[in-house]
């Protein structure tokens, strides 16, 4: 069997990008205006001719990030050419052509550290979430490998899409999405069955509540109460497949969530029948980026 997620490596990247709200570009454009608010006096050593400047991968990685790049040069009056897909791996030897960009040599200079910076940090948690993926797959477990919010403020759109690319599940998109009820919530609320109760005033049928428990005593209260998924935090691997089968045994449609300090060497452990998500703060706040660089034409006679 395969896994429920399992990236399809033949989605075209004009369906992923489909899923970006309309004010994306918005906030593109403002990255642009952070890194230009005033004069920029490199644009006129280099002035508006027409040129093609070369985006090259310098190490390993999913390419991700696409449309964040596009929208930046577009913004500028340039066009991005992409010679490789969005969601391959790039496995570069030395360094390896990506797309070229064309259009003022100035506007490519503005337009190069955002564009770098976005492409680098988007690929960088697609190719996390690409291995995750994969690991999932490989043991058959038919769950979701997920994200969490720890999001980087202003960048959370970026990240959140890099994780679709790599193949992960991008958990709850903020706190309007889903009702998360942490430890914080419950001693507030007094116990777990008041606060599960108190959020099902607003939430109505239409938004899932989860509530983290850190013992399976904690657990069956958020099920009888009407927790929708219930998040086993910090658990070691063989507590928690215990824990989690006998919730199922009793309450088989509660999703079940395994989180807290999972790795991707560890993560393989914890891909228990009974888990539904396993949830990894690591893809989207301990990632690495994928190293890429913009260069303009180098003249013949340049040393």
């Amino acid at each position: 069997g395969t896994s429920s997620f399992t990236h399809n490596t033949e989605r075209s990247a004009m369906e992923l990008r489909c899923v970006l709200p309309p004010h994306w570009r918005e906030t593109v454009a403002q990255w642009v205006k952070d890194d230009v608010p005033s004069l920029d006096v490199g644009g006129l050593v280099v002035g508006e001719a027409e040129t093609v400047a070369t985006l090259w991968c310098k190490s390993s990685g999913v390419l991700a990030g696409t449309p964040f790049v596009e929208a930046i040069f577009e913004s500028l009056g340039c066009r991005v050419d992409w010679l490789v897909a969005e969601g391959q791996w790039v496995v570069p030897k030395g360094k390896e052509a990506v797309a070229y960009v064309r259009g003022p040599a100035r506007m490519l200079l503005l337009g190069e550290r955002t564009a770098l910076n976005t492409l680098s940090r988007c690929s960088g948690v697609a190719s996390g979430a690409r291995r995750c993926a994969d690991l999932a797959a490989e043991s058959e477990w038919r769950g979701h490998v997920a994200g969490t919010r720890k999001t980087t403020p202003g960048f959370r759109i970026v990240e959140k899409y890099g994780l679709l690319v790599g193949g992960a599940a991008t958990h709850r998109l903020d706190l309007s999405q889903m009702v998360m009820l942490k430890d914080n919530h419950v001693w507030a609320a007094g116990s777990i069955t008041t606060a599960v109760e108190t959020a099902k005033l607003a939430a109505g049928f239409s938004a899932k509540i989860e509530v983290e428990c850190r013992s399976f005593d904690e657990a069956t209260e958020a099920c009888a109460a009407g927790a929708d998924v219930v998040m086993f935090d910090n658990y070691a691997p063989p507590e928690l497949a215990a824990d989690a089968a006998r919730l199922k045994a009793a309450y088989p449609h509660v999703l079940v969530e395994a989180s807290g300090g999972i790795t991707p060497d560890t993560l393989p452990a914890y891909l228990t029948p009974h888990v539904d998500i396993v949830s990894m703060g690591h893809l989207t706040h301990g990632y690495a980026c994928v190293d890429f660089s913009l260069k303009l034409p180098k003249p013949e006679h340049a040393a």
